[in-house]
């Protein structure tokens, strides 16, 4: 086979690829019509990569238009991952982060999918130790996990473990701080979702963790809408964490985040890889793990931990609280203040 030969025919496989290759990648931006699209949204990431590397052969043949027009498109698709641009106004709304004020106190939560086989649990519990982080979200908690969290109980005697009928995929808040006094820690969705109210220094707010399942054609779309309820009924000032099975650019997280009255926390990069896979690999992985946030809590700082025995990465966040308003004797002394050179008597 001669070159010109060659080449023409790597430019028709190529013109091929690409073209398959965009089903998908244009299929996943019209998740909000049917939850099959948004399967595809979810590797967004991997489709326009491939596509973008598809299309670089047609840039040298007589499929020039069309591979600059593959090469362009992929471009734009990846561009859309970035947690602080929306996909076409459909895609969820993002909070920033916010800096921390020295005058309020900064509070740390860890959200965790512990992988519920997980071969190493003393990784996580020595985590958990060394960190001592005020709250826990907690996802796949088994059996064995129940067990394990027990030892935690002495640090972190305020607890729900919301199990999972197949007692593998329950959720579990820990907390180092007292609930809210005269309210409870509630399990929904057969332990796919749990919410505990926390005084945080005379501070209200009501933690959730979260285990979504597998995409459409799984049961991850029939769950979310059994979460209507109790997501619509979080306090107004709320912090929800946990596996989604869903990255942040999907039409699962916005609705997640829409019913809840929540802005997404950027996210904070792949946290989840097959356990088969190298550690290197990590950024082919997926950004599943999300925060969730609404009213006076603001996020300070999030970022993905060193594996831990699981197929997640932990994520850590610092959150505090925005100022309190004055209290209304505070006003009076600040305008009397203000006002007190304007009443001097003048000579």
């Amino acid at each position: 086979m001669n070159r010109t030969s060659l080449r023409k025919k790597t430019s028709v496989v190529a013109f091929a690829a690409t073209l398959i290759l965009s089903t998908p990648l244009v299929a996943g931006f019209f998740g909000t019509l049917h939850p099959a699209f948004d399967s595809f949204a979810h590797f967004r990431v991997h489709l326009a990569v491939l596509m973008a590397l598809a299309s670089l052969p047609l840039l040298f043949g007589r499929f020039w238009k069309e591979g600059a027009m593959a090469l362009a498109f992929a471009l734009a698709a990846l561009a859309t991952t970035s947690v602080s641009m929306p996909v076409f106004g459909l895609g969820p709304v993002h909070a920033g982060l916010e800096p921390k004020d020295e005058e309020q106190p900064v509070y740390r939560l860890l959200q965790l999918n512990l992988r519920y086989d997980n071969p190493e649990p003393n990784k996580v519990l020595s985590l958990i130790g060394r960190l001592r982080p005020d709250v826990v979200t907690l996802d796949e908690v088994s059996g064995m996990w129940t067990e394990k969290l027990a030892l935690l109980s002495s640090a972190y005697p305020y607890r729900i473990i919301c199990p999972f009928p197949n007692q593998v995929f329950g959720v579990a808040i820990l907390s180092a701080r007292p609930f809210a006094e005269g309210r409870e820690a509630r399990c929904y969705e057969r332990g796919s979702l749990a919410v505990a109210p926390l005084d945080l220094g005379g501070r209200s707010i009501e933690v959730a963790a979260l285990h979504l399942g597998w995409p459409w054609p799984f049961e991850q779309p029939w769950q979310i809408r059994q979460l209507a309820e109790p997501l619509s009924s979080l306090a107004e000032t709320a912090l929800l964490a946990g596996d989604f099975n869903a990255t942040p650019w999907s039409a699962t997280v916005a609705r997640v985040g829409k019913m809840g009255g929540l802005t997404l926390v950027p996210s904070v990069g792949p946290t989840w890889q097959w356990h088969g896979f190298p550690d290197f690999l990590r950024f082919a992985g997926l950004p599943i793990d999300q925060v969730l946030r609404k009213g006076d809590v603001l996020v300070n700082s999030a970022r993905a931990l060193g594996e831990a025995g699981s197929d997640h990465l932990p994520v850590l966040v610092e959150f505090s609280f925005k100022a309190p308003p004055p209290r209304p004797e505070e006003e009076a002394e600040t305008s009397t203040a203000a006002l007190g050179p304007a009443l001097q008597p003048r000579g």
